[in-house]
Parts: C-alpha cells; structure tokens; sequence
C-alpha cells in the first residue's frame, strides 16, 4: 500500500509541474538572438501555399512545395537562404529547370506533361517578377568605374575574378545592394570583352 502512494505521490508532482524545463534543455530551445528573419519573398511564397490549398489550385500547389521544399533543404546547408536575391536565384534556377523540362517532354511528345512544366516555369517568373533589382544602367555604371580603378592600379591587366571582388566583396560598391550575382558577372564578362 505504500508503495501505491508513493506512485502517487510522484505522478501528482509532475502533474503539478508541467511546465518545469531543466535548464540545459531550455538553453536549446530558446531561439538564438542571430536568427534572421525570413526574407519576404519566402514569407509571401509561403502565404500564397495556404492560398493555394484552399483553392485546389493544384499546379500552383505542386510548384510552391517543391520550391519551399527546396528552400527546406537549403536551409540544412552552409549556405541557406537569407535574402530575396538568394531566393530570385533559386527561381530562376527553377525556371531553366522547367524549361528544359518542357522542351524534353515536347520532343517525346509528352504533351500533358509539357503544359504541367510550362505551366510551373510561369508561376516561377510571376515570383521572379515580383523581386526588385537595381537597374541595369546602374550595374553597368558601377562595373565601368571599378574596371577604370583596376586598370589603373594593375597596369592595364584586369581580371574578371578580381573586378568582381571589389564590386560584390566587402566595402565594395554593390556590397549589400538587390543585385543578382549571375546578372553582375556577366556585365563584367560583356564589358571586359571576354
């Protein structure tokens, strides 16, 4: 009999105290104060999911969790997905993926398949459309006066690696701003003649 009360002694203690966390345990479940916010593009694709449930847009459903899924498994990198250029990146990525895609099924004849990856190379441009990137014309701007300072200071010899690092690389004139890198490289390309 004593031991029954002892039993529940115990269980009435723990029932007391359910919100007890043992402070090794609390230390790994507070989030860390160096977490970023998620990028709004990420935000908005992930709002437009739910949307898309709801109205059994199943294209539109099958593009989002594939591309969020995406961004899940990035997200277990070294290199996850901060920013909305990162994630302009990765839809067009998605975009050439899809296009190819369609062009392989149209040359097998496959056309219910084609409109199916046609209809998520679409639905990737629509999210591409929506990020904001400096112009062109400042790109180009910007590329032109760091290739006129490398060519000073290298005697004329300028390589494309090293007119990158000073545009995109800490402190340089692009650091930070809405540029896509591919886009940034080839204007140095297209300007260096290469």
């Amino acid at each position: 009999m004593a031991s029954k009360s002892a039993t529940m002694l115990v269980r009435s203690r723990s029932v007391l105290r359910p919100s007890y966390i043992c402070p090794q345990c609390r230390f790994y479940s507070t989030p860390s104060p160096t977490t970023l916010p998620a990028p709004p593009l990420l935000l908005k694709l992930k709002g437009d999911l739910k949307t898309a449930m709801k109205a059994k847009d199943t294209n539109r459903l099958n593009a989002l969790r594939g591309l969020l899924a995406e961004v899940t498994n990035q997200a277990k990198t070294s290199n996850p997905i901060k920013t909305d250029m990162q994630m302009l990146s990765l839809l067009r990525k998605r975009t050439a993926a899809a296009k190819a895609a369609g062009d392989e099924f149209k040359a097998a004849g496959r056309e219910d398949l084609l409109e199916k990856e046609e209809a998520q190379a679409s639905i990737f441009e629509e999210y591409a459309g929506g990020v904001e990137t400096m112009p062109e014309s400042d790109i180009k701007d910007a590329v032109t006066k760091v290739i006129d300072e490398v060519k000073a200071v290298a005697e004329g010899k300028v390589n494309m690696g090293d007119v990158l690092k000073k545009i995109l690389g800490p402190g340089g004139s692009l650091e930070g701003k809405p540029v896509d890198r591919s886009e940034v490289a080839r204007i140095v390309k297209q300007a260096l003649g290469q």
